[in-house]
């Protein structure tokens, strides 16, 4: 008769085990909830992707640099790119000088000396890399399109200024006919004065002398 009892200790051991297994394992993962939300570390954010700096990377830098700063710094980017192609002509630093001398909107900009160091580079197109040749032929399009709108624009002004000129020595020289047939008209006008003065004067002799003479008797 002890056969149920022993086989209702083995259940309620069983059980007991179960519900110690299911809080051990609530527990352990409260345990793994608190830890990852205050211990844990979020995993760091991931480095920005930069572009590997390529052998032109210093002469863009100086493109975009140049233009945007002041006075001071803008004649000592130029400075030390003049320097640079004057100490060590490399290819590279004749490049970033003949850049310097092409990008508008500071004292040393030179096109046409741009123009020419830019032509001198390309002859030898080998002796450049890809990027520098490819960044050397669009800078001397543009340089070749400003110098040929200037030319334009001091030709359109040549032309403005030299009809000016026109104009003004028309007009004068219409002011000075004016003037001349002004002159004219006055002196008829003062010699029609006198010769009027002169038949005056005669008339006035000749009333006066007759007035003057006794009457003659027969």
């Amino acid at each position: 008769m002890r056969r149920p009892s022993n086989v209702k200790r083995l259940m309620r051991l069983k059980l007991g085990r179960s519900a110690l297994c299911a809080l051990t394992l609530c527990a352990l993962c409260s345990c793994a909830e608190m830890g990852g939300s205050s211990g844990a570390k979020a995993p760091p954010p991931e480095p920005e992707h930069k572009p590997e700096s390529g052998p032109i990377a210093p002469l863009l830098d100086l493109m975009s640099a140049l233009p945007k700063g002041d006075p001071a710094r803008q004649a000592e980017l130029f400075q030390s790119a003049k320097d640079a192609a004057s100490l060590a002509p490399t290819t590279s630093n004749r490049l970033k000088y003949a850049l310097a001398l092409a990008i508008p909107g500071h004292s040393g900009s030179d096109p046409v000396a741009a123009q020419r160091q830019l032509s001198e580079l390309l002859v030898r197109p080998e002796t450049l890399l890809p990027d520098e040749r490819l960044l050397a032929l669009v800078e001397l399009q543009e340089v070749d399109q400003r110098l040929v709108l200037q030319t334009e624009n001091q030709r359109l002004r040549d032309e403005a200024l030299h009809d000016s000129k026109d104009k003004l020595q028309a007009a004068n020289r219409r002011l000075q006919a004016e003037s001349d047939d002004n002159a004219r008209l006055r002196k008829a006008l003062d010699e029609a004065h006198a010769k009027l003065d002169a038949v005056t004067h005669i008339e006035r002799s000749i009333n006066d002398r007759g007035t003057s003479e006794p009457p003659h008797t027969p």
